[in-house]
């Protein structure tokens, strides 16, 4: 090559067996090799990945990305950071300009587009006004990055999903700079990064607070990770899709354990799953629980990129470089992989996964049974089939034209089916009259990176809804149905195949570009509907084509989220319950009363395969991205500040300076140990990021929300959690303030603690200031995957503003662990099968925390003294989380960024 290139194949000369390492591995071997400094990327980095070990080995490894991903959710408060550190500079006589990234960032605004309004063909206009509104503000910290910050590119709102932006635009594939060629590499601020790894790019998900220190120069260090070779054979059958292919790998995983782990996929199955098959993959990596799922670039990858429209001259670059650098699948391997897990495609059925986690995969043919018994074991209501109830047949929508966004009177009567039994309530509005139920549909969304970006399950959804419309059915009146593509080439090529009338008719109208529900960004229920649930407890469900469905992510008022195909959405907005054998019972009647089946309106694949044929264009992609960093009108006029400082205004309710750097030592403190500390919060299982900092609405009775109207802003003016995410005062107030977080040391659902010894219950965070008025420590309890879900960094910085000192759990998702540790929170777990339950704790005693203060080491073993109020003393010991020497000093600084700005301002 002309190239200069760090070579695989040379270490083969030196006697590394490079051919028998799994191909992400290879990877960060080149990225270290090609780093390697003796400083920061060392000898001992190098050997530890030249030797990789199938079965693991405990040693840190660095990683330094070729550029860095964000949304702007969690890149604002990376902006705001950024700039925050750049005056805490400028404040001490240093030159401020200096502080800016020094790789490429890429940040595309998708998380704050809502729906307000669906269902018509003004929805994305109005959207899109609302969100202007709402978040300005923030839109207006972007535009000066912008221009005041180096290395910076913003896509502004509209444009498309960051993780399909990343996919049919970004991704090079491979990188050439200064002269030299290597593997384009990324970290970004959404866990769902990894969905870059279907076109063979290597990237995951990381904190806030650990893409800011990349940005800034430091590597993302990580232990050397195992690498699990997923084998697929087989094709996808008829009648299944790509999505009911992810659902059933995300329980496969999860029931295996790759928490922490590389997948990397290999087999027969790979000569034939499209690079968007593969993308829907590798996108779910978070809900497996691994850190990435990587498909070496192959004959595919280079197909994709020709037909999005990457220059003849980048894909020859990606060929060359990869058959000459040993990074070019050829599917005759023989890699040493640390497990192999089996799954024919052949063997796959039609699948949904619900109601609150993505790895509990429910075959569709079971949904109605599963839910009978969901409804008992969560909710104690005895379920009755529907040919058994008494009023068995759905009262349907009177005329036509009815208005679903008034807000003028309604009425609903409860129909008392059995006092234990199912619940359900007559709505009547308008010309509308109708029964809402349990295992009511009121959220049909096709959204999210995941399915958007796949072509052959987006067709299909258009042809679903062609095939309903023709044999007279429509989507229940009750659904709130909606479309988000994850960019405009999908509109474009929806609108080609004329499926986009065929949707509109069905009520799924474009209502914006971006995550929407996926997020949690559904937007109201209609009044009339959400007085329905509200008033008499029903547990309503959601059905979307997105990848998460934490309690009460999608809307704080559905109880029961579905995960599924954009086509088995389409379907069961058509039905508008989920209590239904999709595949056997109609899914209505035509006009003449004659039953219509799933299988009467499902395309074939090669009916699939050639309407994608016919309206996919490359131009497609030209005219798209050409012009991606423009922006629409909206944001061409939005009027923002210039010049190398940015000027805070103080009575800016969505961005705030932080409040992490002001005024900061020019050294640390030393280590102490905990002492005396106090339980915020005693937590269960599978606590989300999502419980700890939610990312959706919230009330006005809510710390935050009382926060707001202190400041003069009127509740309809909140937006989200996610969108104040500028603002530490917003933000410390939501965490742990989801509204299904259950905190044992309370009975009350929600956001609430104790005070103790006083027992005075209160918001959590009013209970953390009253303790912080005496200067008490606080710790939290929980048990296992802590943390798991989005990669927030509120949910770390929240903790730490809350005053917590530490978390002891059974184990912590990555993502998290590390960014607890990145804030100066101290993550430790339990030992030898211990947990909270199993040693006695309530949670309502003192604890002292020592070993810390002392020679603290990766993996030190920590003491803790637990005093209950009778004065038995609890002894026993944790380890602490801080896996390495990097970390320590992170931790001791307080943080990774006041460990960065200290070493800035020593040079």
């Amino acid at each position: 090559m002309k190239q200069k290139i760090a070579s695989l194949k040379n270490l083969e000369t030196e006697g590394v067996n490079v051919q028998r390492l799994p191909f992400s591995i290879r990877i960060l071997l080149e990225n270290a090799l090609r780093n390697h400094d003796g400083f920061a990327i060392t000898d001992e980095h190098l050997d530890t990945l030249k030797n990789w070990k199938a079965e693991g080995v405990d040693k840190e490894i660095p990683f330094k990305p070729s550029r860095i991903l964000m949304q702007d959710f969690t890149g604002v408060p990376a902006v705001v950071d950024i700039t925050s550190l750049r005056g805490e500079v400028i404040r001490k006589g240093g030159d401020g300009s200096k502080i800016n990234p020094v790789i490429p960032v890429d940040l595309i605004i998708d998380h704050s587009v809502q729906v307000d309004f669906f269902g018509t063909n003004y929805s994305k206009s109005k959207n899109v006004e609302k969100e202007y509104e709402r978040n300005s503000e923030r839109y207006k910290l972007l535009k000066w990055g912008q221009s005041g910050l180096s290395n910076f590119t913003v896509v502004p709102p509209g444009m498309g999903i960051c993780h399909q932006v990343n996919l049919e635009y970004l991704a090079k594939g491979v990188i050439e700079k200064d002269g030299w060629a290597f593997p384009d590499s990324l970290v970004g601020l959404d866990s769902h990064t990894p969905m870059v790894n279907g076109i063979g790019v290597l990237g995951w998900g990381v904190g806030g607070i650990e893409a800011e220190a990349a940005m800034l120069g430091q590597p993302v260090y990580f232990t050397c990770p195992k690498v699990v070779g997923l084998k697929l054979s087989g094709k996808i059958p008829e009648g299944c899709t790509a999505t009911d292919m992810v659902l059933t790998i995300t329980e496969l995983l999860r029931k295996v354990g790759v928490v922490g782990k590389f997948v990397e996929v290999f087999g027969d199955a790979l000569d034939f799953l499209t690079v968007t098959d593969r993308a829907t993959i590798a996108n779910m990596s978070p809900e497996f629980g691994c850190t990435v799922t990587y498909f070496p670039i192959d004959d595919q990858t280079l197909d994709y990129m020709k037909r999005t429209n990457r220059s003849s001259n980048q894909i020859e670059l990606v060929k060359e470089y990869c058959k000459e650098n040993l990074l070019w699948r050829t599917g005759k391997e023989q890699i040493e992989y640390s497990e192999i897990v089996d799954l024919d495609l052949s063997t796959l059925e039609p699948t949904v996964s619900g109601p609150k986690r993505p790895q509990d995969k429910i075959l569709v043919k079971d949904l109605n049974k599963k839910f009978s018994g969901i409804l008992q074991e969560e909710f104690s209501r005895r379920y009755i089939p529907l040919e058994d109830r008494q009023e068995n047949r759905w009262l349907e929508e009177g005329g036509s034209g009815t208005e679903f966004t008034s807000s003028e009177e309604h009425s609903g009567e409860k129909v008392e089916v059995d006092k234990d039994g199912l619940r359900s309530v007559k709505v009547k509005f308008k010309n509308a009259n109708f029964k809402l139920s349990d295992g009511s549909i009121v959220i049909a969304a096709i959204t999210s990176c995941t399915n958007t970006s796949n072509p052959t399950v987006m067709v299909g959804a258009g042809l679903v809804a062609r095939k309903a419309l023709q044999r007279g059915l429509r989507t229940k009146s009750w659904v709130k149905t909606s479309l988000a593509p994850g960019s405009k080439v999908v509109t474009n090529y929806l609108n080609r195949s004329g499926l986009s009338e065929d949707l509109d008719a069905l009520r799924f109208h474009t209502v914006g570009y971006g995550c929407t529900s996926c997020i949690g960004n559904s937007g109201p229920l209609p009044p009339y509907i959400a007085e329905a649930v509200d008033e008499n407890e029903l547990v309503v469900a959601s059905v979307l084509s997105g990848n998460r469905n934490f309690e009460a992510r999608v809307h704080s008022q559905v109880k029961m989220n579905f995960l599924m195909s954009p086509m088995l959405v389409v379907a069961y907005a058509l039905v508008g319950r989920v209590d239904i054998d999709l595949l056997n019972d109609p899914l209505g009647h035509d006009p003449n009363g004659k039953p219509v089946y799933l299988k009467d309106i499902w395309p074939s694949q090669e009916e699939i395969n050639k309407t994608i044929d016919e309206c996919m264009r490359i131009e497609d992609f030209k005219n798209v991205y050409d012009v991606i960093f423009e922006g629409e009108e909206d944001w061409q006029k939005l009027e923002a500040p210039t010049g190398t400082e940015y000027r805070w205004e103080d009575t800016s309710t969505y961005i705030k300076e932080a409040p992490f750097f002001i005024n900061l030592s020019d050294d640390p403190e030393d280590l102490s140990d905990i002492r005396d500390a106090r339980v915020l919060l005693y937590l269960g299982d599978s606590i989300t990021t999502d419980h700890i900092s939610p990312a959706g609405a919230f009330s006005e009775t809510s710390a935050a929300g009382k926060y707001l109207i202190s400041k003069g802003v009127d509740p309809k003016d909140f937006n989200s959690y996610g969108s104040r995410r500028g603002n530490h005062e917003v933000m410390m107030r939501g965490t742990f303030a989801n509204v299904r977080i259950k905190n044992q040391l309370t009975d009350k659902e929600g956001g609430y603690s104790v005070h103790l010894p006083s027992g005075e219950p209160a918001s959590v965070y009013e209970t953390a200031m009253k303790y912080a008025e005496n200067k008490t420590p606080l710790i939290v309890i929980a048990g296992k995957e802590y943390g798991s879900g989005s990669s927030r960094d509120w949910a770390a910085k929240g903790t730490s503003l809350l005053g917590i000192k530490a978390v002891i759990a059974e184990s912590f998702e990555r993502i998290h662990r590390s960014n607890l540790m990145q804030m100066g929170v101290l993550p430790l777990e339990f030992i030898s099968g211990q947990n909270a339950v199993k040693l006695g704790l309530n949670g309502k005693e003192s604890f002292t925390l020592t070993g810390i203060k002392d020679q603290l080491i990766p993996g030190k073993m920590i003491q803790v003294i637990a005093v209950k109020e009778t004065g038995e003393k609890i002894e026993f010991e944790v380890k602490a989380r801080l896996d390495s020497e990097i970390e320590i000093a992170y931790y001791q600084n307080g943080g990774i960024l006041q460990y960065v700005l200290r070493d800035f301002q020593k040079k």
